[in-house]
């Protein structure tokens, strides 16, 4: 879980789209393209913060006809969202309000998942959470059976990490005849949400799947050095309570190990255990996600590393916007509560829109623990 990127004679330029190497997957039409796209009623955005505001943009910009209804404990905040997307947008004093009617659900609020996923399931919308916690997720994967009995979608943990590294690890399985470990780390966090969470996830208990079996590991134990694309670069990374696996493991029966990690500082480390002594970044500075998955081809074991880097806020709410699209279009491989990993089985068509929308990823070549090139995905 070493290898390190760096630039190589002959290498593809890292800052070129992810669609220039997606080649095997089938094309399909780009939603924004596809006049066959329509919403049988308003998309609403739970949470006006870093991510929602931006997933609200993009839907936007994916369906120009969109209406979207948005709510958010800060009144003023929402009105001011709202305001600046014109007519399209207006806000709902209540999520049992703004459900009414609605085709989708796009939940971007810490804490308010599952009650918002149950009044959208209610009201028969679809639902995209781009929240990450633990406890979160878990709640949402357990409305699986409600959901598929109501021939919903409730994409679960639709983010930066988990989210855009669950379909680098299901493009990266396509190499091999089966996949026997994937271990994703993340750098960076969001808006303030994220960055409280993050912070909590450290100093908490991290879960990790081994030989059929889900192993609880103290936060900040695992200590690796993992390279990130750059600028990123090499990072310790750290066991946290990170909720990736949960969704990965499902969607690749009998992978034998599944683990997550985060990078942290020393002052991260020191600091864990108190409240965040500063305040975060309101809209969250650059970071990276990278997925390593091992597996067999033939007779041989190999491993395949992919990573991205953006400023995690942006990409999370262009892979959620994107992920409501694929849902309401009916793009999803089942219904039912699941990440994307199990929900794309194809992913180099939502790879290659995510490259349209400025989200790219990158590929590490070169025998794990040991330098190779970085060339895009």
């Amino acid at each position: 879980m070493g290898t390190r990127p760096r630039a190589a004679a002959g290498a593809s330029s890292p800052d070129r789209t992810c669609a220039e190497r997606v080649t095997d997957a089938p094309t399909e039409a780009c939603p924004e393209d596809d006049p066959a796209v329509a919403l049988s009623g308003p998309v609403v955005v739970i949470g006006a913060g870093a991510v929602g505001a931006r997933a609200a943009r993009q839907l936007l910009a994916l369906v120009p006809t969109a209406e979207l209804v948005v709510v958010d404990q800060n009144a003023g905040r929402a009105e001011a969202l709202c305001q600046s997307l014109g007519p399209a947008a207006r806000v709902a004093a209540s999520t049992e309000h703004a459900m009414v009617g609605a085709a989708a659900a796009v939940v971007a609020a810490p804490h308010q998942a599952l009650p918002a996923a149950e009044r959208a399931l209610e009201a028969g919308a679809h639902v995209v959470s781009a929240v990450d916690a633990m406890d979160d997720v878990k709640a949402l994967l357990g409305l699986d059976s409600e959901a598929r009995e109501r021939g919903l979608h409730v994409v679960v943990g639709a983010g930066f990490s988990p989210g855009l590294s669950c379909l680098l690890a299901r493009h990266a399985a396509a190499g091999f005849e089966h996949v026997e470990e994937i271990h994703v780390a993340r750098a960076g966090t969001g808006g303030p949400s994220c960055a409280r969470q993050h912070h909590a996830a450290l100093g908490s208990g991290a879960l990790d799947w081994r030989d059929g079996a889900w192993l609880r590991r103290p936060g900040w134990s695992g200590r690796e050095l993992l390279w990130f694309p750059d600028p990123i670069g090499g990072q310790d990374c750290y066991r946290a309570a990170l909720a990736d696996a949960l969704l990965l493991v499902p969607a690749f029966p009998g992978v034998r190990r599944v683990t997550a990690r985060m990078a942290a500082s020393r002052r991260d480390r020191i600091t864990a255990w108190l409240p965040m002594l500063r305040p975060p970044h309101p809209e969250g500075l650059l970071g990276a996600t990278r997925v390593e998955v091992r597996g067999r081809r033939g007779l041989s074991r190999d491993v395949q590393i992919l990573g991205a880097i953006d400023r995690p806020a942006v990409a999370a709410a262009t892979v959620a916007a994107l992920a409501a699209v694929w849902a309401v279009s009916g793009r999803f491989s089942r219904t039912g509560a699941a990440g994307l990993a199990e929900l794309v089985q194809a992913p180099g068509a939502f790879l290659r829109e995510l490259a349209g929308r400025g989200v790219r990823a990158a590929v590490f070549e070169g025998a794990s623990g040991q330098p190779g090139a970085m060339a895009t995905a």
